[in-house]
């Protein structure tokens, strides 16, 4: 049992440097990406924002089918009309991801009239955009109803059927804010937080389950009427992401098969800031950086 433990010790090492070249050669070779011609996406939040988009990079790039879900008819019916121009078949429910019941009704009828679900997006999120002493308690549970909760519904509802097929993938458009909050975004960034350990959690949980994997999407602030007028102090050092920019990695990401993907990379160096500097630097930071007070001027969706 000794030698056992000790061959093991001895042989973690080797691993580590071994993944690490791996990944710094996949870095520079170009990368074989996964066929998407088979698999039917289901996007949630998908009428508008990063979620149209998203179902428009799976379409350009050849998904079999597209499904959208939203609590938006007129936007989710022009988002299909366009999918359905680009020439993949789509279709939309009306589904709002915070109620339980909904999904799980939703998700049986999707399988009845579409087919099997092969990639899960959990796209839809909304934000208050206010102090907690400012927040309406109902407003409060929303978020976390839509934005965290919602990930249990949906991934629940169509996780079993993707490990029977030994196919599947579930992705996660998160937020930077989950590994970084702000002030102004209480309600946000808590749901955000909640939802990244989800996702850490059952990506870990299906390393066991073979064809089955997950992706988590860590976007800086983004272009998207979501988070309109929030305003960061040196737009030029850092600009928004555009919300079809999101979308590109991110279906690049599902196929590579990237589990963590922050964007842009400069987010990197915040994660690994925040690990080594004490409290008090990181406050100069957020307030040098204008973060401190960008949701002052918050509006959202009109």
């Amino acid at each position: 049992m000794i030698w056992k433990w000790l061959g093991a010790l001895l042989l973690f090492p080797v691993q580590m440097v071994y993944l690490v070249v791996k990944a710094a050669v996949c870095l520079v070779l170009p990368p074989k990406l996964r066929d998407l011609s088979r698999e039917n996406v289901l996007v949630t939040g998908g009428g508008r924002g990063i979620g149209r988009h998203l179902a428009r990079e799976f379409a350009r790039r050849g998904a079999r089918k597209i499904i959208l879900w939203g609590r938006t008819e007129k936007s989710l019916k022009e988002t299909t009309e366009e999918i359905r121009m680009m020439g993949t078949e789509c279709h939309y429910f009306i589904c709002d991801v915070g109620n339980r019941e909904e999904v799980y009704q939703q998700a049986k009828a999707v399988r009845e009239k579409v087919g099997d679900i092969t990639i899960l997006v959990n796209n839809a999120a909304v934000v208050h955009g206010k102090s907690l002493m400012d927040s309406d308690d109902d407003a409060l549970l929303k978020s976390q109803h839509i934005n965290t909760l919602g990930q249990f519904w949906t991934t629940k509802a169509f996780l079993p059927r993707m490990l029977e097929l030994q196919n599947g993938h579930i992705v996660c458009l998160n937020s930077v804010l989950a590994l970084s909050a702000i002030p102004g975004a209480i309600d946000y960034c808590t749901s955000k937080a909640s939802s990244f350990a989800f996702m850490e959690s059952l990506t870990l949980g299906l390393l066991d389950c073979p064809g089955v994997n997950a992706t988590t999407v860590l976007p800086f602030h983004t272009s998207t009427e979501m988070f309109q007028g929030m305003r960061i102090r040196f737009p030029s050092l850092f600009p928004p992401l555009k919300p079809e920019t999101v979308a590109r990695r991110t279906v690049e990401a599902v196929q590579l098969n990237q589990a963590f993907l922050l964007l842009p990379w400069t987010m990197h160096v915040l994660v690994i800031l925040k690990s080594i500097l004490p409290q008090a630097a990181l406050e100069e930071i957020h307030k040098f950086s204008g973060s401190y007070t960008c949701m002052n001027t918050f509006k959202g969706r009109t």
